[in-house]
């Protein structure tokens, strides 16, 4: 299954890459790091293809390559990446079947 970007995140990413004069060839990069109130963080960070490991998955959404490494994928598998904008809030959202608990802000999780 993978990770799934919605059309709206994919729309704001492009943005982002444009704004911040990010290289269109870069590959969006989804990976899990420890840390945070609940004792995992998402991360999104674009990289050079050079950085893919061979047991990445690789896939292309809504014209963005996205790629998640092996172990990453475990905590992400059917996870959404999402965009959420409104007078109170913005930014990325993440629809995690995996997680058991997450914490207010929705930037991190355990399993």
């Amino acid at each position: 299954m993978g990770v799934i970007l919605s059309e709206g995140a994919a729309k704001e990413l492009k943005r982002v890459q444009e704004e911040q004069k990010i290289e269109k060839d870069l590959i969006l990069k989804v990976a899990v790091a420890g840390g945070g109130c609940s004792g995992f963080q998402y991360s999104l960070n674009f990289i050079e293809e050079s950085n893919i490991g061979e047991n990445d998955t690789k896939t292309e959404q809504h014209g963005i390559q996205v790629v998640v490494d092996k172990k990453s994928l475990l905590y992400l598998d059917g996870t959404t990446i999402g965009w959420h904008e409104d007078l109170s809030k913005r930014g990325f959202t993440f629809e995690n079947p995996n997680a058991t608990k997450s914490c207010g802000c929705g930037e991190s999780f355990s399993v």
